[in-house]
């Protein structure tokens, strides 16, 4: 077998191995709570 078919060979056990390896999810997202604010009351024009 030439080198090269082994290179290639070895390169796409790599890439199979790199596909099949399970997720790690390490990543921590802080959400910020939004703010409520309450809508002002309509008073009439002239109150």
């Amino acid at each position: 077998m030439s080198n090269t078919v082994r290179a290639t060979l070895a390169l796409y056990l790599v890439l199979f191995a790199a596909a099949c390896a399970p997720k790690v999810d390490d990543q921590v997202v802080y959400v910020e709570e939004p703010t409520i604010t309450v809508e002002p009351t309509y008073t009439g024009k002239y109150k």
